[in-house]
């Protein structure tokens, strides 16, 4: 445990742009060969504009970065958090309390607050817009909205209290849980419920992205799938019913031009 924590409080950026290609790659290949439906669509220009949200999410984090260091900086030096109120414990239990309130807050919260506040949801849309759900989809987030999700973060670093090496191993476990969870990948169907106990899968995640409600308002989880099902909001339904999409965006012309993408939060809502 030791050696995991000294490894992310140095971690470098070279490192962390690793971890984010290198589970792109890997979950693209296993779709690939073990796809759940079977997508006509123009694969690379599909990812090449899921790619540029992601650059343009990689930068929001970048340049934001010093942010969050302050904050984790500030919360450890005036013993401020909810870790720091709790009484001592083992550094692994500590680690895995940090990390629950971290998804609680970073993720489950922030998504939720995001489908219920208009004008958040304008933003938002556009990850649900998205028609051909596969790994790239993770980061399809307009910039703003990667703004706004910095925002919870910080917001939760403040809360927790926790310290910055726990916020890299956060991030780092949150990009690839939503990798694997938008995967267009096939699992055994027991496998998948059994691993939705603790974690988000690929199932369980896709009926989020169906295209109506209350489909879309519902399964809100990225890493640990247990918020969903402790208030209330997770729900089912078989993967042969499921399409993609929101229902006053689902033109595929539309939802697959970069510029009108990054126009949709400004325009008239339909």
């Amino acid at each position: 445990m030791i050696h995991i924590i000294d490894y992310f409080s140095t971690i470098p950026s070279s490192h962390r742009s690793l971890i984010l290609v290198g589970g792109i790659t890997i979950f693209w290949l296993i779709e690939n060969a073990f796809p759940l439906f079977q997508m006509t669509y123009r694969k690379w220009h599909h990812a090449g504009i899921n790619f540029f949200f992601t650059f343009t999410t990689i930068i929001v984090n970048f340049v934001l970065a010093f942010i969050l260091l302050l904050v984790a900086d500030w919360t450890i030096n005036n013993d401020f958090g909810i870790l720091q109120f709790l009484p001592e414990m083992p550094i692994w239990l500590y680690t895995i309390t940090g990390l629950l309130l971290l998804d609680l807050i970073g993720a489950y919260l922030a998504h939720l607050v995001q489908h219920k506040v208009k004008s958040l949801w304008r933003f938002h849309l556009i990850h649900h817009s998205d028609t051909w759900i596969d790994t790239t989809s993770a980061n399809r987030h307009h910039p703003r909205e990667s703004i706004i999700r910095f925002g919870f973060t910080t917001l939760g670093v403040l809360i927790v209290g926790s310290p910055m090496w726990m916020v890299f191993l956060y991030q780092s476990f949150s990009v690839v849980a939503s990798q694997f969870n938008h995967a267009n990948i096939s699992l055994p169907r027991k496998l998948d419920v059994f691993i939705s106990y603790l974690i988000v899968s690929p199932n369980m995640h896709k009926v989020h992205h169906h295209y109506v409600l209350p489909y879309t308002d519902s399964n809100y989880g990225n890493i640990f799938s247990f918020w969903d099902r402790l208030f209330g909001t997770f729900t089912t339904l078989p993967k042969e019913e499921i399409i993609y999409g929101v229902d006053t965006h689902m033109d595929h012309e539309e939802n697959n031009k970069l510029k009108n993408l990054l126009q949709i939060p400004f325009q008239k809502s339909k």
